[in-house]
């Protein structure tokens, strides 16, 4: 298990074949090829949403391009990724939150120090490694150090030099990865070309396969990656084949950032540009919307996962995660992407069977969505819906052009949730929002009750009880309550609600650690 989802996370960036065991590695000499520096835009930053099998979000991974400058005495491109599994992946079956630094030659693309942090459960590692390649000419190398392998990449360099080459129709590029302490001989083939279709638009890609010479054990992945036919040659899916079901990386977001006036040189850089310096990686958008978030309860890279349960039942029988991803270019809109993901646990299949996804991408100035995408599956029904909202003229679309008329400044069950965090909740103040509930607009009610103090395990947190009610007939139906923190941050801590199944509890089990 522990195996499997670290090749979930690190698929997304490329090379996940590559870090397992193979039955055959050898040394290959260092192999030339032209080299673009278009894919090295310093402020690059690519989001990628991962999913496998029947988890449609198990993970997401961010690529910056963060800095070119002298670092440890060379003219440098400085690369980060951050990969991280999401959702019920992270809560229950394997939780991974990993950082990468990849300082690379301008020249060449050759990495010479890679750092990373690795978290893992209760366990974090922070490591470096030296590859020593030459500034310059990679096929006549300085004398090494004896952990020193010339020509050689780790996996995030490699991505970034993959997309530096031609990547002409029926060309075979031959390279070498070292993850740990191996060496592996790998080669691209471009396949041909596809037209793919994200959440972010549609792209004429260029289609390669990641192969490795006589390793089959490797090659059963059937690792493959979709690059967008232009000069960056951005990866916009990777998949790969594993027992169990497909992993796929797709893009989620990318946003082109303005360089930063260089600054004054420090021992280990020179130049320092594009910030922030550490993901979770954002995109930046109108001075207005970057004040407007800065005041807001949640920042970007924010996650909440729920246990739920059922009745008087100590037992899980769910588990939900809320998370606030990047902030970029979706849909020609300036937005953030809310994500939520909620499936039953085994515990409760025998009387039901649910594993939702919702993504709601909202304007970062009035928090209101302009589209959100479903994926339900209760039970045998599967429910796959698309609403395109414009609300400047009250109109939501769904994917087949039926048009709702909806009040202006009316809210998707997701983006919701953020939106009650940011109003004035002091008791007995009384809110009310639009909402779309079933495709239909419904006025909700957010009652501030009272200030208490509940328990949470050994924990007693004050919090504000908060009633939700419609303005349909039975108003209080469904007996919505919610416990929000009393302190800036305003977090759900505790939601409760009557179904046919019987009472219903979600609480908060993970204090989400954000970014500063």
């Amino acid at each position: 298990m522990k195996r499997l989802f670290a090749a979930i996370a690190t698929a997304s960036i490329i090379l996940t074949a590559l870090v397992l065991p193979a039955s055959s590695q050898r040394k290959g000499e260092v192999v030339t090829f032209p080299f673009s520096e278009a894919p090295y835009r310093v402020g690059e930053r690519l989001t990628y949403n991962v999913s496998f099998s029947n988890f449609i979000s198990a993970a997401h991974v961010e690529l910056f391009v963060a800095a070119r400058g002298t670092f440890f005495g060379r003219d440098a491109f400085e690369l980060r990724a951050h990969v991280e599994t999401t959702g019920v992946v992270s809560a229950a079956l394997y939780a991974l939150n990993n950082d990468y630094t990849t300082y690379v030659d301008q020249s060449t693309g050759l990495p010479f120090r890679a750092q990373e942090v690795v978290r893992e459960a209760a366990r974090t590692s922070d490591t470096s490694s030296d590859f020593n390649q030459p500034a310059s000419n990679p096929a006549v190398p300085d004398k090494p150090a004896a952990a020193g392998f010339a020509g050689t990449y780790d996996f995030l360099s490699a991505l970034y030099r993959l997309r530096a080459l031609p990547l002409g129709e029926g060309s075979t590029y031959p390279f070498t990865v070292r993850a740990g302490s191996q060496e592996y001989q790998a080669e691209l083939k471009v396949k041909g070309h596809e037209m793919i279709r994200t959440n972010v638009g549609s792209f004429n890609a260029i289609v390669s396969e990641i192969r490795m010479p006589n390793n089959s054990a490797i090659n059963d992945y059937r690792l493959r990656i979709y690059f967008s036919d232009d000069e960056r040659h951005v990866p916009i899916l990777v998949t790969a084949k594993v027992r169990s079901g497909e992993i796929r990386a797709v893009i989620a977001g990318s946003q082109l950032v303005p360089e930063a006036p260089a600054k004054q040189p420090t021992p280990s850089a020179k130049v320092a540009v594009a910030p922030p310096q550490s993901p979770p990686l954002t995109g930046s958008g109108s001075p207005i919307a970057d004040e407007v978030l800065a005041a807001l309860p949640f920042k970007v890279g924010e996650q909440l996962n729920y246990q739920v349960y059922l009745g008087g039942n100590q037992e899980v029988v769910g588990l939900a995660s809320f998370q606030v991803r990047a902030r970029s270019r979706y849909f020609d809109h300036d937005g953030l992407m809310l994500t939520v993901t909620a499936q039953t646990t085994n515990a409760a299949q025998r009387l039901f069977f649910a594993n939702d996804q919702v993504n709601s991408y909202i304007d970062p100035k009035t928090l209101l969505p302009f589209r959100t995408d479903l994926k339900l599956v209760e039970g045998q029904k599967r429910t796959t819906e698309s609403l395109t909202i414009n609300q400047d003229y009250g109109t939501a679309t769904s994917a087949k052009g039926q048009k709702i008329e909806i009040p202006v400044g009316t809210h998707d069950c997701l983006s919701i949730f953020y939106a009650i965090r940011s109003m004035n909740l002091t008791p007995p103040k009384r809110n009310a929002l639009s909402i779309m509930v079933n495709n239909r607009p419904r006025t909700l009610f957010i009652s501030s009750l009272s200030r208490e103090t509940i328990q949470f395990g050994s924990q007693k947190i004050r919090a504000i009880q908060l009633s939700l009610t419609t303005d349909d007939p039975q108003s209080d139906k469904f007996a919505l309550r919610a416990w929000i923190s009393d302190d800036d941050r305003r977090l759900p801590l505790r939601l409760t609600a009557t179904t046919r199944l019987g009472p219903l509890r979600a609480d908060l089990v993970i204090l989400p650690v954000t970014p500063n």
